[in-house]
């Protein structure tokens, strides 16, 4: 009893040092089988629904955020700051335990807008209605792609399988304008189910970054301060749309197609204020600029999979074929007022054109003695056009193309991958062991400076999996697995992109692939209502990938990316999850970790080390049958980065739902009600000192409701602690 109390106590103390708190994160437990009606099981994915809050098997955790008020209202964004191992920063940037390398799949699927630039733009506008569950993968089997070092997350989105017209409407309106809405419905008759989804959501915020930096002069061998300052308005607008359909040919077939859309407008306006030092003191130069710019990002996408349901239980081949298609642009007009000088005008943009193909083929065996084996391929092909632009001039009609920042970039990359995984009880042990095969194909071209290069790499990726039940109530568990980190498109594009005066962004094409060998042992406990989780990692980074920011001269710094020699990690993520009072349920987790990076390639002698802690909390009490109040607090600990560090953030958000009947229902959210968010990064390294700190102004208030239709008594999303679980 008094190890149970310390567990929890740990738990909850932990995030206190990073002065905030957590929610429930556990671990893997027995299975049960998984209903034939399901969805099909696409990349090792089974696509599953329910309010379970939190379900396990041998190779990830499964969460619901059908229970996360914030989630009716917010973003996915949002949402995802609610799961336990999973950051998202203020700018929408996401990273598991640390690692920001992390791949965002949606009902197994990889989406390529979840790829390269405005991935957290797209995080922050999506609404989380239609998001049932989050899967977490830290340690992915080889049935998965090796990318991302950090793990996988994997939206699962709602899906009734009651039969007849089912559905829902969602309405909520915010304060400072935002508003967000949408319509989900099933009709289900006989052989044929069809399905949609349509969504509108409008945000408008206001960031603010301040920015203050000295750079050492090689002259005067003084420090020579900068100041940055910049206050924008920005307005977006995200539209959804979903089709599908299931036909069952008959009891061994299943024939599905999907149609989707999902597009993203933003308008800003922004004003920048700088001035920098001589070292007399005096300003040598200041500026005013003034900015408009516009973002789009539409994807659309069709797929059509194929199940065929073989002799025996869980006994299955599945086929999935998906042709995607994504455009983003970055548009922008700016006037500086330059003191001294004279005034320029500009015109600036950055576009996006990505196609993807992929087809995907795999197959389940049962095998006699509980053993299960899993093989499949895993085919796609993708080409990127990437199109950076500038023009400059005394005025809108007299510009001239900057033909240092203006140029197109190609990048195609192809991948044929096999793999095959085979799980087999022991007694109480259970292990599964795995290993992908994949060659990748690697084709960029410079265009404006008619520079070629191919990269072809065939590489194998091992995974293993071990779980011993010691009773009931407590199991342990080890794995293995080995991921890698590509460079994303833009990443080995040479050629800077233009940000503002003092700042641009550019690829290196000598960058390599990061490769990570991650190492875990965990123990759960389970028992009725309560489930305690602890889990040691580590991971060894090699080559390992980040930004790093060089003066060019003048006071304008370049940020691009290095390989360092290796980056380590080692951590302990505690959890608890469980009941006070019959109507009050708890949920807290947290993060402990050491980070050690060598950077001497970047002018740091020896090893950069530190310790941060991380956590969130949830307190959930059902005040009557009717009425549910929930809390929720978030904190990210100092994190640290090859050349300074990032500071922590917390976050504190409140929910209250009242219930009218079984159809509907009201939600009030309040969100960062303590305006807390703030991301700050340091740079201090022997010529650069640069802070930099970033507030998006998101607190708000949001007033809503759900209604639901169709036959049948249908449940409100419930919050069930019992820590019900399914299997793989």
């Amino acid at each position: 009893m008094r190890l149970k109390l310390l567990f929890v106590a740990t738990a909850m103390v932990l995030p206190g040092l990073a002065m905030a708190q957590t929610i429930p994160a556990q671990a893997p437990a027995a299975a049960k089988p998984v209903d034939k009606s399901a969805p099909t099981a696409i990349e090792g994915v089974v696509v599953t629904s329910d309010s379970t809050a939190m379900r396990t098997s041998i190779d990830r955790r499964s969460y619901s955020v059908a229970n996360d008020l914030s989630a009716r209202t917010g973003s996915i964004a949002d949402a995802l700051r609610n799961v336990p191992s999973v950051e998202v920063d203020v700018q929408g940037n996401v990273s598991l335990r640390g690692d920001a390398n992390v791949t965002i799949l949606i009902d197994g699927k990889p989406s390529g807008q979840f790829n390269g630039d405005g991935k957290a733009d797209a995080l922050q506008s999506l609404p989380a209605d239609q998001i049932d569950r989050v899967e977490v993968m830290t340690n992915p089997s080889a049935a998965f792609r090796p990318d991302g070092s950090a793990g996988i997350i994997n939206l699962i989105t709602k899906k009734t399988q009651k039969p007849g017209v089912n559905g829902s409407v969602r309405a909520n309106v915010g304060s400072g304008g935002r508003y967000n809405g949408g319509i989900s419905a099933t009709r289900r008759q006989g052989k044929l189910t069809l399905s949609g989804d349509a969504g509108y959501r409008r945000d408008v915020q206001q960031f603010v970054s301040e920015t203050d930096r000295a750079i050492l002069d090689q002259t005067s061998g003084q420090f020579l301060p900068s100041t940055q300052d910049l206050d924008s308005q920005n307005e977006s607008d995200g539209l959804n749309l979903r089709g599908g359909l299931d036909y069952d040919l008959d009891k061994q077939n299943r024939l599905s197609a999907e149609v989707r859309y999902r597009g993203m407008a933003m308008d800003s306006d922004s004003r920048e204020l700088y001035s920098a030092r001589n070292a007399a003191g005096a300003v040598s130069r200041s500026y005013e600029r003034l900015t408009q710019g516009e973002m789009n990002r539409d994807n659309g996408a069709l797929s059509a999979d194929w199940r065929r349901q073989l002799t025996g239980a869980g006994h299955e081949l599945t086929a999935h074929a998906e042709y995607e298609v994504t455009s983003f642009s970055r548009d922008g007009r700016g006037l500086t007022r330059n003191s001294p000088g004279v005034d320029s005008y500009e015109t600036f943009g950055f576009g996006i054109d990505q196609t993807r193909a992929n087809l995907k083929v795999d197959y389940v065996k049962p095998l006699p003695g509980d053993v299960k084996l899993k093989a499949g391929v895993d085919l796609e092909v993708g080409e990127n056009d990437y199109d950076n632009r500038r023009a400059v001039g005394p005025a809108p009609g007299a510009l001239v193309v900057d033909t240092a920042r203006t140029n197109r970039f190609l990048y195609d990359q192809d991948v044929f991958a096999a793999y095959v995984t085979y799980e087999r009880p022991f007694g109480d042990f259970t292990v599964q062991g795995g290993l992908r095969a994949e060659q990748v194909n690697i084709d960029t071209h410079q265009l404006t400076s008619a520079q070629k290069n191919s990269n072809d790499d065939f590489k194998v990726y091992p995974s293993l999996f071990l779980s011993h039940t010691l009773n009931e109530n407590n199991t342990l568990n080890a794995n293995y697995s080995r991921r890698i980190q590509r460079p994303q498109a833009q990443d080995l594009n040479p050629y800077p992109v233009y940000q503002d005066p003092y700042n641009y962004r550019a690829g290196n094409p000598d960058l390599k692939p990061q490769q990570t060998d991650a190492f875990e042992l965990g123990w759960q406990y389970r028992k009725g209502q309560t489930s305690y989780l602890a889990t040691l990692y580590h991971r060894r980074n090699t080559q390992s990938v980040t930004d790093v920011v060089t003066d060019l001269g003048g006071g304008v710094l370049l940020t691009t990316k290095q390989n360092l020699g290796k980056n380590n990690s080692t951590g302990l993520e505690l959890a608890a999850n469980g009941r006070l009072t019959p109507t009050l349920t708890y949920s807290v987790s947290s993060n402990l970790f050491r980070n050690e990076i060598a950077a001497a390639n970047l002018g740091f002698s020896g090893t950069r080390e530190d310790t941060m802690v991380s956590g969130r909390a949830n307190l959930n009490w059902q005040v009557t049958p009717k009425d549910f109040l929930q809390l929720n607090a978030i904190s990210s600990g100092r994190r640290l980065t090859p050349q300074g560090y990032r500071e922590p953030f917390r976050m504190l958000n409140l929910g209250y739902r009242r219930k009218i009947n079984d159809k509907l229902s009201f939600v009030v959210t309040g969100q960062d009600v303590l305006n807390t968010i703030e991301d700050t990064v340091i740079i201090d390294t022997p010529t650069l000192r640069d802070t930099t700190s970033r507030q998006p102004r998101v607190r708000a208030v949001f007033v809503g409701f759900t209604w639901l239709f169709g036959g049948g008594k249908q449940r409100e999303p419930g919050f069930d602690f019992s820590g019900a679980q399914v299997g793989n």
